[in-house]
């Protein structure tokens, strides 16, 4: 019988939810190394669920760290179709307060390339669509959920992704905001670029934790502030994912799942063996 399988990937405590059933550990080894932890997978109805924290259990590992490529590869491999990404923001509009929920539309990429960002590469150069670089359908399930859930919701907005692990400096806090830009993280990219090129749909959960450190009479972000609003909204994540598992449908609607259809540039009897291999599960379908 077929059933959506959704991926989670954000803090440790995701899972751990009543609802959750068949709770199992699975390690993964990926053509791109390890994963950040084990995957947690489960039944949630008539769903499947399938966990990851980023930053592997005790948060290990820095933004510039995460293995991003062996993630997502894995959660190719465990027949995801579907991520929901929850992470802890600062907000840089005042009318986003800390506790808010944002479910962006938009990314911009402030990272300094320390990260590995496409699956592309030794042999095989490909380009995908990403003017648009979160599943429509998956955001709209996503926000309402969180609306139903009771969440303080904006729908819509720009995510720019710095490097970290340092927060912004004052001048750069303000030359962001002047940008028009909505939140500030450190992990969405390369994420939803690979989630992309692997025919995934991704949307993010966006908690404002802070006003990071341009609003004047506010204390500047701290990571006990953070802590403190992340720890007050685990249940709220919680419940986003269990209304938003309710929404799914089995068939996607969308275009993600197409998205390497016309991306592969590289002559195919050019494609060395082993990239052949090493992509089969992404790009074997187009060959």
């Amino acid at each position: 019988m077929a059933q959506a399988v959704l991926g989670v990937i954000g803090g440790s405590g995701l899972y751990e939810m009543d609802e959750l059933t068949q709770v199992e550990e699975v390690r993964l080894q990926t053509p791109f190394g390890e994963p950040s932890d084990a995957y947690i997978t489960g039944m949630l109805g008539d769903v499947k669920l399938v966990f990851l924290p980023r930053h592997g259990r005790g948060h290990r590992l820095l933004p510039s760290e995460v293995p991003y490529r062996a993630n997502v590869y894995g959660m190719k491999m465990l027949g995801v179709e579907q991520i929901i990404s929850v992470s802890a923001v600062g907000s840089m509009k005042e009318e986003i307060v800390p506790g808010h929920i944002v479910i962006p539309d938009q990314f911009f990429d402030r990272t300094t390339g320390k990260r590995d960002a496409t699956f592309f590469g030794n042999g095989v150069v490909g380009h995908v669509q990403f003017a648009d670089p979160v599943c429509s359908q998956l955001s709209a399930i996503v926000g309402d959920a969180a609306i139903a859930a009771g969440a303080t919701v904006h729908k819509g907005g720009t995510y720019i992704c710095i490097e970290g692990p340092n927060f912004s400096s004052r001048a750069e806090s303000k030359v962001f905001r002047s940008w028009g830009v909505d939140v500030i993280g450190m992990t969405n990219l390369p994420e939803a670029r690979l989630a992309r090129e692997a025919e995934i749909c991704y949307a993010t959960v966006a908690l404002a934790t802070d006003y990071d450190c341009w609003y004047e009479g506010h204390d500047d972000v701290s990571v006990e502030a953070v802590l403190e609003v992340v720890h007050r909204n685990v249940a709220m994540a919680r419940k986003i994912v269990v209304q938003s598992a309710k929404s799914l449908a089995i068939e996607r609607q969308c275009g993600c799942g197409q998205a390497l259809q016309y991306a592969i540039m590289t002559d195919r009897e050019q494609i060395p063996s082993a990239a052949r291999q090493r992509l089969d599960l992404l790009i074997g379908k187009y060959l």
